[in-house]
C-alpha cells in the first residue's frame, strides 16, 4: 500500500509538471503571435515631424488597424501587433500623405520603418476651403480620435473602435487599458458610466460605430474629474440631433380593404 501511494504521488507530481509545461508554452507562443512596429517621421531635410498623424492599415483592404501620433522627436509605435500584411500611411498638415511599402508580421521581433514626408506645394488658379478633421487630434489636454466622417463610422461597434484608438489596448477579457495601464473609466458624453466593465462592453458591442462623433483619450486627467479616473479616462462623444429648437414629423396612411377601408398614422415631436 505504501509503494501505491507513493507511485500515485509521484503520478500527480508529473501532471502538475505537464501542466506548467503547456501554461509556460502557451504563453510563450502567445508572445510569438504579436510584435511590436516602431519608427521615425521625417521630412525631407531629415527633420522630426512631431504630432504627424500614422495609421497601420491592413495591406488587403486598406481597413484601419490602430491609429497613433508620433512624439516630440517624431517616433511612433505599435505594440501586441497580430500577424499579417500590413502598410503604414502618414499625414500632418501642410505635407503629402504618404504610404510606405506593405510588410508582413510573421515573428515576435520588432521591425523599425520609417517614413518621409513630403511639404505640400502647389500653383492653384482657385482656392476652395474645405473643412476637414484630421483622425488623430491633438490638444493640450487630451487625444481626440475622429471618427465622424471617416471610413471608421460604418460597419464597426465601439469596441472595436476603442480597440483602433492611439494609446488604447483592450484585451481578451475585454478590459480596456491607457498606455498600459488598467482602471480605466469610459465616460459617455463628458458623464462617467455607471456601468460595470463587463456590462459596458456589451453595451459598447451593440453601439454602432456610425452613432459616435469622435472619442476623447485623457492619459493625465486634470482636477475637474473624479479622482477615479488617475489612471486615464476616455470620453465616447456620440452624435446629437442637430435640429434645434421645437420639430417633428407626422404620417398618415389610408388603406382599402375588401370590406373595411383601413387608417394608420404616427407623430413625432423632438425639443
Amino acid at each position: 500500500m505504501k509503494t501505491f501511494s507513493n507511485n500515485a504521488k509521484q503520478t500527480l507530481r508529473n501532471k502538475k509538471r505537464i501542466s506548467i509545461c503547456v501554461l509556460i508554452f502557451c504563453f510563450i507562443a502567445q508572445i510569438a503571435q504579436s510584435q511590436n512596429i516602431k519608427g521615425v517621421v521625417q521630412d525631407v531635410r531629415n527633420q522630426p515631424v512631431p504630432f504627424a498623424t500614422v495609421a497601420l492599415l491592413n495591406a488587403k483592404d486598406s481597413s484601419l488597424v490602430k491609429a497613433n501620433v508620433t512624439s516630440n522627436q517624431g517616433v511612433f509605435e505599435f505594440t501586441q501587433t497580430k500577424m499579417g500584411s500590413f502598410v503604414l500611411q502618414a499625414s500632418s498638415v501642410g505635407y503629402v500623405t504618404v504610404f510606405g511599402k506593405s510588410f508582413m508580421v510573421n515573428d515576435n521581433s520588432t521591425q523599425k520603418i520609417d517614413l518621409t514626408l513630403t511639404e505640400s506645394s502647389q500653383n492653384l488658379a482657385e482656392v476652395k476651403v474645405v473643412a476637414k478633421k484630421p483622425l488623430v487630434e491633438v490638444l493640450a489636454d487630451k487625444m481626440v480620435f475622429n471618427v465622424e466622417g471617416s471610413i471608421n463610422a460604418s460597419g464597426s461597434n465601439a469596441l472595436e473602435l476603442l480597440q483602433k484608438s492611439p494609446n488604447v489596448v483592450v484585451d481578451q477579457n475585454d478590459n480596456v487599458m491607457l498606455q498600459g495601464r488598467s482602471g480605466v473609466r469610459i465616460y459617455l458624453d463628458g458623464k462617467p458610466s455607471p456601468l460595470s466593465m463587463s456590462d459596458l462592453a456589451i453595451y459598447l458591442r451593440s453601439l454602432p460605430s456610425d452613432q459616435i462623433e469622435a472619442i476623447e483619450i485623457i492619459a493625465k486627467p486634470s482636477a475637474k474629474y473624479d479622482a477615479a479616473g488617475n489612471a486615464g479616462i476616455i470620453n465616447i462623444r456620440l452624435k446629437k440631433n442637430k435640429n434645434f429648437g421645437t420639430n417633428g414629423s407626422t404620417t398618415l396612411g389610408l388603406a382599402q380593404g375588401a370590406y373595411f377601408p383601413k387608417f394608420n398614422g404616427s407623430l413625432t415631436l423632438n425639443h
